[in-house]
């Protein structure tokens, strides 16, 4: 099942839920991927990453929002030059290792092919590439409610997305969790947010989180263990098969004996 694009736009841009969920999740993001961090680098996003992705317009190379053809595609950002593209999930418009930086929101959970996808990331992400995955918590109240984005899909323990992206050839660096307030309208838990943000680093145990985060780096390792050897043949070997020089003039023997040239010795009686 995928997000509709008009419902997430209206989510994370008219509600006011919305407004401090992407705050949160702009601000985690930040803390470990500063805008002066990626200064010169490419930057991209899918699913909906556009919201964690303006901090980096000034500082980073190129910055592009891929958002997948069933979401459909908004212009983003406002105002500006056209940033986002719409693509197919398995197949994106970019350059084999051409991403410095990649962060996922609303894509893993949603897609039908989530082995392709995570290939297609590796595909795009250069050497020591990092990628952030922003996923619902399976334990928390926001997977379990429809009223808002992370309740569609599939939900993710940590140790399932980092095991799944473990396969794909990822390194997990870091994981955290995020949106500790419950998916509720009521002012009093938009206006206490960021205190339960504060709280919940401290007593994750108590709070239950609704969305996990995981960090992952692209390392391209040399094989380890045997590997193919290689047989460099000897002289001897090279020159197998290859006749003793002989005298001019010397008869050749034929296959199985031996010339008898002048300097040969004599044949025991």
């Amino acid at each position: 099942m995928h997000h509709d694009i008009d419902q997430l736009r209206r989510f994370y841009y008219q509600r006011a839920l919305g407004r401090v969920v992407q705050r949160i999740l702009r601000d985690r993001l930040t803390g470990r991927w500063g805008p002066a961090s990626v200064s010169g680098m490419t930057v991209a996003g899918f699913g909906f990453a556009a919201p964690m992705l303006r901090p980096y317009l000034s500082t980073a190379r190129r910055v592009t929002a891929l958002m997948p053809g069933p979401q459909g595609v908004m212009g983003w950002p406002a105002g500006q030059p056209n940033r986002s593209v719409l693509c197919d999930e398995t197949a994106w418009p970019v350059e084999t290792g051409s991403l410095d930086r990649l962060v996922m929101l609303h894509g893993l959970e949603t897609s039908e092919h989530p082995r392709e996808l995570l290939a297609e990331a590796w595909r795009c992400l250069g050497p020591g590439g990092r990628m952030m995955v922003m996923a619902p918590n399976r334990a928390g109240l926001w997977a379990a409610s429809d009223r808002t984005p992370f309740g569609f899909g599939r939900a993710y323990t940590t140790g399932q997305i980092e095991a799944q992206l473990r396969r794909a050839g990822f390194l997990p660096d870091w994981h955290g969790s995020a949106v500790y307030i419950p998916p509720s309208d009521r002012r009093f838990w938009l206006r206490s947010a960021q205190f339960w943000e504060r709280s919940g680093a401290r007593i994750s145990r108590v709070l239950i989180a609704g969305v996990i985060l995981v960090e992952l780096t692209k390392q391209t390792r040399a094989p380890i263990g045997p590997g193919v050897r290689i047989h460099v043949p000897s002289p001897r070997e090279i020159l197998d098969g290859v006749a003793r020089p002989r005298p001019r003039g010397a008869p050749v023997a034929p296959a199985g004996r031996v010339a008898q040239g002048p300097d040969a010795p004599p044949k025991s009686p």
